[in-house]
């Protein structure tokens, strides 16, 4: 049976031992004391049959006594108690006794406690323990027996031959009802306990399944969080990042202005001024924008990027290839992500008197290159491999691209650096 049938059949407290303990005890006493009654003790001198008859008496209430003493923690083992010390009584022709109503308690244990196979077998014992007992009873000589049985066969069958033996059957019939009352009972009690703990093993189950649904929705909240967290840190380090390298460019080319050209310095001024109030309100649309609504960019946004570069004084060479389409808004703003990481990357570690070439191949997706010459001291100090980490930069890039099914490719080949980024133009989210 299943680990919580053995726990309703075996009840581990010390007071049971205790109470089994002190039934067996009990009716061995008991039992002993019918056995030396029993027998005519006056007779033991005088016939030595009379001390075997003594003892096997005694054993067979022994026998009894122990069975119920082993209903509830072996009931097996009672049932086969019972089944010997009745077989030895009917061989031995020891005197049926009292203390063998003790039966009754080993019925009730089998059904209750015992295992599948200890049920079955004993179901099949009532009845034969009902023709046990017709046979005891006709072999014993009880005298009791005997004369209740003439009355009792009298007073149904009226003045007959056969009344006796009627009356045996009868009362083997009446000897098997006592057991299968007790056995039912057990039998009851079995099953309303079998029912409990199936509720109790699905309630806990149920309380599992909710407590595991409970962590799983946790999990993934966690899991959204941090997704959304790396998601803001990749686009506030894009937007920042990008605006301050080409506020930082247009300062740097305020410095060689001549001093007598006060309109280029104000023109100059108002760039950088226009490039922070839109890095500002990039940022400001990033913090308000959910992960599961990308931003709406206005259209054009990819010119504005790289007219904002031309403008810092850095000289870009653009180029579209095929025709312009319309991408899908979260595949619009990876695109201008992407494109303002890579024109970053150019700013700072290329050379300010080398072009910048950003090309836009329109086909079946969107390929954007962007082709720089890097500052030599840069690249000896921070080459480009080593720049990024914790989801930034070329991995945060690749990170966007992988995640609408496109990718990144860099190559560094004598001292010029290539970045070419795939744009699908259906997002392939995963």
């Amino acid at each position: 049976m299943s680990a919580q049938g053995s726990q309703a059949r075996w009840p581990a407290t010390a007071q049971s031992w205790v109470t089994d303990v002190a039934i067996a005890v009990a009716l061995g006493v008991f039992g002993i004391a019918e056995a030396l009654r029993s027998v005519n003790l006056y007779a033991v001198d005088d016939d030595p049959k009379a001390w075997t008859l003594l003892f096997g008496t005694c054993a067979v209430a022994l026998g009894f006594a122990a069975a119920a003493g082993c209903y509830r923690r072996a009931p097996g083992i009672g049932l086969l108690l019972v089944w010997l010390a009745g077989a030895y009584q009917l061989f031995s022709l020891t005197p049926v006794m009292v203390v063998q109503l003790s039966v009754v308690v080993v019925a009730f244990g089998t059904a209750r406690y015992g295992s599948t196979a200890t049920l079955w077998a004993s179901a099949l014992s009532i009845p034969l323990g009902g023709l046990s007992v017709m046979l005891v009873v006709r072999t014993s000589g009880w005298t009791i027996v005997d004369t209740v049985l003439g009355q009792l066969g009298t007073r149904l069958f009226a003045t007959s031959e056969r009344t006796y033996g009627e009356a045996v059957v009868i009362f083997a019939g009446l000897s098997a009802l006592i057991l299968a009352v007790p056995w039912l009972v057990g039998l009851v009690l079995r099953i309303r306990a079998q029912a409990r703990a199936n509720r109790l093993a699905r309630e806990r189950a149920e309380a599992e399944r909710q407590q595991a649904f409970e962590e799983r929705t946790q999990a993934q909240e966690v899991a959204r969080l941090k997704d959304d967290q790396a998601r803001l840190a990749r686009d506030v380090h894009d937007v920042v990042g990008h605006s301050l390298a080409v506020i930082l460019a247009q300062a740097e080319s305020a410095q060689f202005l001549p001093d007598a050209d006060p309109t280029a310095l104000r023109s100059t001024m108002a760039t950088i001024a226009e490039s922070a109030r839109s890095s500002l309100q990039d940022v400001r649309q990033v913090l308000s924008t959910s992960a599961g609504q990308p931003a709406q960019l206005p259209p054009g946004e990819l010119e504005r990027i790289i007219n904002g570069v031309a403008a810092s004084g850095h000289e870009v060479v653009s180029r579209k290839i095929g025709t312009p389409q319309p991408l899908p808004p979260e595949l619009d703003l990876v695109a201008v992500r992407v494109l303002q990481e890579m024109l970053t990357n150019a700013i700072k570690h290329g050379r300010r008197d080398q072009p910048v070439e950003v090309d836009q191949h329109w086909d079946d997706g969107l390929r954007i290159q962007v082709r720089n010459v890097a500052d030599q001291r840069t690249e000896e100090t921070m080459p480009i491999a080593t720049e990024y980490a914790d989801g930034l930069g070329l991995e945060g890039m690749r990170r966007r691209l992988d995640s609408v099914g496109g990718r990144l490719d860099v190559v560094s080949q004598n001292g010029r650096f290539t970045a070419t980024a795939w744009v699908p133009l259906r997002s392939g989210q995963r």
